[in-house]
């Protein structure tokens, strides 16, 4: 994959996969894939966690990176965690707050 768009598409995809150690549902949906950055050389991505105090938000960060250097073997994969920016359920796709419906029987953010 040389087409920086198609290499982006491909992360996103990848980033599907992981899921947060506790919410059943994958972290691009859940809307903790704050930002992915693509060029010719390398992959920054930048997590977010939905809580800072979370023990294991280390795993996600090293699920990521092990996954994306796996895949892209001739880029600079940077995976980093922005504790500063609070996650919340605003930040979910449809997807994720269907699957969140689906597992916890209601609308996230109809709960607030």
């Amino acid at each position: 994959m040389s087409n920086v768009e198609d290499v982006k598409q491909k992360v996103l995809e990848l980033l599907r996969t992981v899921y947060d150690p506790e919410i059943p549902i994958n972290i691009y949906d859940l809307g903790l894939v704050y930002e992915v950055n693509v060029d010719e050389n390398s992959i920054e991505v930048i997590l977010g966690l939905t809580t800072p105090f979370c023990p294991i938000g280390y795993l996600v960060v090293y699920q990521v990176e092990t996954l994306l250097k796996e895949h892209f073997k001739d880029k600079n994969v940077i995976v980093r965690l922005d504790l500063e920016r609070q996650w919340s359920p605003e930040r979910m796709t449809e997807e994720g707050r269907k699957l969140f419906k689906l597992l916890y029987g209601y609308d996230i953010l109809e709960k607030k």
